[in-house]
């Protein structure tokens, strides 16, 4: 591919006030407002005016976070990038669009009672989101909530709340200054996982902190989206605690959390005998081809087991363990193994709760489409306005999401930077030829139809006329 020799010479001049480059926030915002975004916040989000540092800086919290959301869904992930939403025609397509200035004030007002009423303001746009667009499909058959927490890295002294915390790079622990948000997400055997909250916290915060609460908000955050059936919570052995597994019993659905193992955990694997052990699949295994049986490395087993046992909230369920064969131990003179215990009340088959825990990882799909969006950055120096731009996040990906659902099959999956590409920063040019208002998108864009599908479901439109 070579530039053309003429317009290499061609002058660049930034003049146009008809051009916008992400006319994709039409269907997305218009998705956005018939699940009622403005509405909620309006009507959840009360900042009074005169207990704020600047007067106007908590009028029409509606009107700023939605600009907020729709900077975030073209790819901005600090405050000075929401800008890219007042550029060439964008004030002809949406009205009340606010200076990323204006936007920072009203973040900086944010308290931690006001970000409870947004996170209140995510949940309640999510129910609606998967009412009106099918996101989630079979939510009332079975439905998985996972939770867990992660790191983000801050810089400077004026970030309020950074503290060292413990994090993974390249397999290996280390101290990591920054800010460890908590999050949950829905998600079923067909749909991709939404998110259905998300907490700022200290760095220093231990993982399970706060994790019992969560996980109540985000059971009911299902429940109240359609999810009739059954439910599975899942998480790490830093949820697997008596406080989070109490809160899953007493909402009536079942749960699934690594144990730490512990002198009781040991005792317990120790009783299994050997001829229980049954091979399960696990990256790298194979079919015998004479046989037909599985050959790997990895094995389950289960035993009956009483957590807490020494607490007046002892819960007797399955303890079921992936032994795996340890490789490092080049020597051995008898096969050395490795335990992963995990604690589940599941009815499943103990080969298929094993993969069906394993699932947990889903979560981190979400995390990686965060980190590579509006999550790159937590932009303020104030612990709550941060917390604001997290929730914010959470709804933009919620968003995308469904927006995907309605553009096809593939995209109800794909990460949010391919919706981003594919469906919202599309270059358009606004016309009104005999006032009737068009976009005139890029002739041969690879995915045209898929934009036009979501274009026409939310606005309830057909096919346009032929040129």
């Amino acid at each position: 591919m070579q530039l053309s020799h003429t317009w290499s010479r061609a002058t660049a001049v930034f003049d146009d006030e008809r051009l916008v480059s992400c006319a994709g926030l039409v269907p997305v915002m218009a998705l956005a407002e018939r699940a009622g975004l403005s509405q909620l916040i309006s009507e959840r989000v009360a900042i009074n005016p005169e207990a704020t540092r600047v007067r106007s800086a908590g009028v029409n919290p509606a009107g700023k976070l939605t600009s907020v959301i729709a900077g975030m869904a073209t790819g901005a992930d600090s405050i000075d990038d929401l800008d890219v939403v007042r550029s060439g025609g964008m004030g002809r397509l949406f009205g009340g669009v606010y200076a990323c200035a204006t936007v920072g004030q009203l973040l900086r007002e944010f308290t931690h009672g006001h970000a409870s009423q947004l996170a209140s303001v995510a949940r309640a746009h999510l129910v609606n989101l998967v009412a009106d667009t099918g996101l989630l499909p079979g939510l009332g058959e079975q439905a998985y909530v996972d939770i867990d927490s992660l790191l983000r890295p801050v810089y400077g002294q004026q970030k309020q709340g950074a503290s060292f915390g413990h994090t993974k790079i390249a397999g290996k622990q280390v101290l990591r200054k920054g800010l460890s948000p908590l999050a949950t997400t829905i998600s079923t055997r067909e749909g991709a996982p939404v998110v259905a909250g998300i907490r700022l916290r200290a760095g220093k915060a231990g993982s399970g902190k706060g994790a019992a609460s969560m996980v109540r908000a985000a059971i009911g955050t299902a429940r109240a989206a359609g999810a009739n059936g059954q439910i599975l919570v899942r998480g790490d052995s830093a949820y697997g605690n008596s406080a989070v597994i109490a809160a899953c019993l007493k909402a009536g659905v079942r749960f699934s959390f690594v144990l730490s193992k512990n002198a009781a955990v040991t005792r317990a694997i120790a009783t299994i005998a050997e001829d229980a052990w049954r091979p399960v699949h696990y990256p790298g295994a194979v079919l015998d081809p004479d046989t037909g049986e599985l050959i790997s490395d990895a094995e389950v087993a289960e035993v009956e087991f009483t957590a807490f046992a020494s607490t007046k909230r002892a819960v007797t369920a399955r303890l079921i363990v992936r032994r795996v064969r340890d490789r490092a131990q080049t020597a051995e003179l008898f096969p050395a193994w490795r335990f992963h215990p995990f604690f589940t009340n599941s009815i499943e088959a103990t080969t298929d709760a094993d993969i069906t825990h394993r699932g947990h990882a889903i979560i981190e799909t979400v995390f990686a489409d965060l980190i590579d969006g509006p999550l790159a950055h937590l932009p303020s120096g104030r612990f709550a306005a941060n917390s604001a731009w997290a929730i914010c996040a959470a709804i933009t990906h919620n968003l995308l999401r469904a927006a995907g659902t309605l553009a096809s099959d593939r995209h109800a999956v794909a990460r949010g930077a391919t919706l981003r590409r594919h469906l919202v920063t599309v270059p358009a040019r606004l016309a009104q030829p005999q006032r009737r208002p068009t976009l005139h998108l890029p002739a041969h864009w690879p995915w045209a139809r898929q934009w036009t599908n979501l274009h026409n479901a939310v606005h309830a439109t057909g096919p346009p006329a032929p040129a």
